[in-house]
């Protein structure tokens, strides 16, 4: 079993050289300049790899790209295994990664948040107090009232 920073080191590695092969040495056009690497995770035996990405454009556009990167895996494992000179390159997985999205909904949600803090901040300008502006007794009219 490799220790995590060797683990850490080899996804490092990973990224840069599929980041580097898929601007530089992948002619597919399903490939093209939208296809970003976000994230490299390796198991802790160093056998497998999984291979975040983000792809910018509609849904046929991330459909294309995921066909590619699957065509592309033989080419991209072999830049990996030059580039490491491990006895064993990891086998590599793509996986779409949901960040975008999820960084969507969370505007989404705040924007929502704000609209309902806006109608709140209306609805209050001109409100006044339910009772009186102090409901707190004063010392002087406890002893008063005695």
């Amino acid at each position: 079993m490799a220790d995590n920073a060797r683990a850490k080191k080899l996804a490092d590695l990973i990224r840069e050289v599929v980041a580097q092969k898929l601007q530089r040495g992948i002619k597919d056009p399903r490939l093209g300049t939208h296809v970003t690497i976000t994230d490299t995770r390796v198991t802790g035996d160093l056998r497998e790899a999984t291979v975040f990405y983000t792809v910018y454009g509609d849904e046929e556009e991330r459909e294309a790209a995921a066909k590619g990167l699957e065509s592309a895996k033989g080419m991209l494992r072999s830049a990996v295994g030059q580039a490491a000179g491990i006895k064993f390159t990891p086998t590599l997985t793509f996986v779409a990664d949901a960040l975008p999205e999820t960084a969507k909904n969370i505007e989404d949600l705040l924007d929502q948040v704000r609209a309902s803090d806006e109608q709140v901040r209306q609805s209050s300008s001109g409100a006044s107090y339910a009772g009186e502006a102090d409901p707190y007794k004063k010392q002087d009219e406890d002893d008063a009232a005695e």
